[in-house]
């Protein structure tokens, strides 16, 4: 059954409410001669999201040149702030000179908060993502300072992103065991050329109680058809030791491959066969996932989200969905080729047993 922008879902073990698809604002604040969207542009996009009925809407305080993008959301936002649901992000460095000014300690988390209050001119955020971990931040000093800054007021709950699994899983059980605030939200990369993460983030986020916002839904643009094989043989520009433009990064970032290549094709192909765009598709497949609340779309231009948001009346027949999955699959790895075949038979002795979902 077709999806609506107004047809909202709950984010993961909470009551919080929230679109199907949340609205990225990477692009806004970021000077539209390199990458970024014109503030015009960006106030046309937010306009018709929320004409729409979406009220997800997601920034990070390190977007558009650091504090950028949270900026223009607060004046853009004035006088409706209310209606939306908004998160923004910390841990990147806000400041190089400063080695407290990054990470996901106490300080940082702290200031970083203070200042995305200012930047957004809210007095509250209703949720907060630890960006990137950092690996050397103790766990329970993490939890801990997002649990004082819910009973503060300051954020409503808390999410995180781009953390080794296991990591999640330990923070999460932690949180619960000690009456803390848990996550409700998890960031993860997911989309039809990165599927590794169905291997332990899925299931996990789903047994936890994490909502998950798949984050480059459209693998940088790949999955749209934008790139050609030539694409692969010149060599990524970069600029300042960083890759400069979308195709360096998706070479830098191994989303640019024959592989992917080869996917993009068949999203294509299915793409004409239903009347559809490839990135409508290519969202539609994130969205069918269960642990999937809302992916992330990141679209530059107006048309670009007009396009996106057609991907709610896509509906995949059977065989789409296996060439789909036929042709982006990835390899079982231990301990999941453990779960099937002579394994699996030894474990239940020839009984079925089926499972419920709690």
């Amino acid at each position: 059954m077709p999806l609506a922008l107004d047809h909202y879902r709950l984010l993961g073990r909470s009551g919080l409410r929230v679109s199907p698809l949340c609205l990225g604002t990477m692009t806004f604040g970021v000077p539209p001669e390199t990458w970024g969207t014109p503030d015009g542009d960006a106030a046309r996009q937010l306009d018709l999201f929320l004409d729409r009925g979406g009220n997800f809407i997601d920034t990070a305080n390190f977007y558009g040149n650091m504090g950028g993008s949270e900026r223009l959301l607060g004046r853009l936002l004035a006088g409706r702030r209310h209606r939306v649901v908004l998160a923004t992000k910390y841990s990147l460095t806000m400041d190089p000179t400063d080695p407290n000014a990054a990470g996901n300690h106490r300080k940082n988390l702290v200031r970083s908060v203070e200042k995305s209050l200012e930047r957004l001119g809210t007095d509250y955020i209703d949720l907060l993502y630890l960006h990137v971990w950092d690996a050397r931040t103790p766990v329970e000093e993490i939890l801990r300072g997002f649990d004082d800054l819910v009973r503060a007021g300051k954020i409503l709950y808390a999410g995180i992103s781009d953390t080794p699994v296991w990591q999640v899983s330990r923070m999460q059980a932690i949180a619960e065991l000690r009456g803390w605030t848990p996550f409700v939200a998890l960031q993860i990369p997911y989309s039809l050329i990165e599927r590794t993460v169905e291997r332990e983030f899925l299931p996990m986020a789903e047994e936890l109680g994490l909502g998950v916002l798949p984050w480059s839904p459209l693998g940088g643009g790949v999955l749209t058809g934008k790139y050609r094989p030539e694409d692969l043989e010149r060599p990524p520009e970069v600029k300042e030791g960083m890759p400069a433009g979308r195709r360096s990064l998706n070479l830098a970032y191994g989303r640019l491959t024959p592989k992917a290549l080869e996917i993009a094709r068949v999203v294509a192909e299915v793409a004409r066969e239903l009347g559809r765009s490839p990135a409508q598709v290519a969202l539609a497949w994130t969205l069918r996932h269960p642990a999937v609340v809302a992916p992330i779309i990141g679209a530059r231009t107006l048309a670009q989200l007009e396009d996106n948001l057609g991907a709610l009346e896509v509906e995949l027949a059977p065989e789409h969905l296996a060439r789909l999955d036929e042709v982006s699959r990835v390899d079982v790895c231990f301990p999941q080729y453990m779960f099937e075949g002579e394994t699996a038979r030894a474990v239940f002795g020839g009984v079925t047993v089926e499972r419920r979902r709690r």
